[in-house]
């Protein structure tokens, strides 16, 4: 199936705001060595980006999770598929995440990575859907709060397909004739 995809936030409004997110975190964890986690496969592209912008030494990792199987979530189920490499006992840890949506998984997480320890944990997201939020997590810093809408680009995906794609776009069933969109926003099919 085919999908109508829907510009949401451009390629330079995207640099933009993480450049901004950058500087913040130089400017809070100035001294600190922060520890970037990403969560894998999604914030992959967030965590290179954020990486460039931050002036202050800090060193990354990753973990990798399931808790979706293409669309269909699975609540209140998180299965850890790949764990840290480097200790986080003592370190000021920042959780880089692509979207936090109902905050389940991510609860999940914080509640692992607090029992190892850190100085601090706090999470880092590029997007943010807090209509949907139903476990409250630690978001110190978001990039842009977005619709409840299905989102891919820029890491994100749908069934592995469009985490290339430089911008962030809302997903639409295109394999049904759609009226023509007239707003100025660009339209891929």
């Amino acid at each position: 199936m085919t999908h109508r995809l829907e510009l949401l936030y451009s390629r330079e409004e995207i640099q933009s705001r993480v450049t901004e997110m950058g500087h913040f975190l130089s400017e809070r964890y100035r001294g600190r060595r922060p520890l970037l986690v990403a969560i894998l496969k999604g914030s992959y592209i967030f965590l290179a980006d954020l990486s460039r912008a931050l002036d202050e030494p800090h060193e990354i990792d990753f973990v990798a999770t399931a808790a979706y199987e293409g669309r269909e979530a699975l609540p209140g189920h998180v299965r850890l598929l790949k764990d840290m490499d480097l200790d986080i006992s003592e370190r000021h840890v920042l959780i880089v995440e692509d979207i936090v949506d109902s905050g389940r998984t991510l609860a999940r997480i914080c509640e692992l990575f607090q029992a190892r320890g850190p100085a601090s944990l706090n999470v880092v997201t590029l997007l943010d859907k807090p209509d949907r939020r139903v476990v409250d997590v630690p978001v110190m810093l978001s990039g842009f709060s977005v619709p409840d809408d299905f989102v891919v680009g820029y890491g994100l995906d749908l069934g592995e397909q469009y985490r290339h794609l430089d911008g962030i776009y809302t997903v639409g069933e295109a394999g049904l004739k759609v009226a023509p969109v007239t707003s100025s926003k660009r339209i891929r099919e």
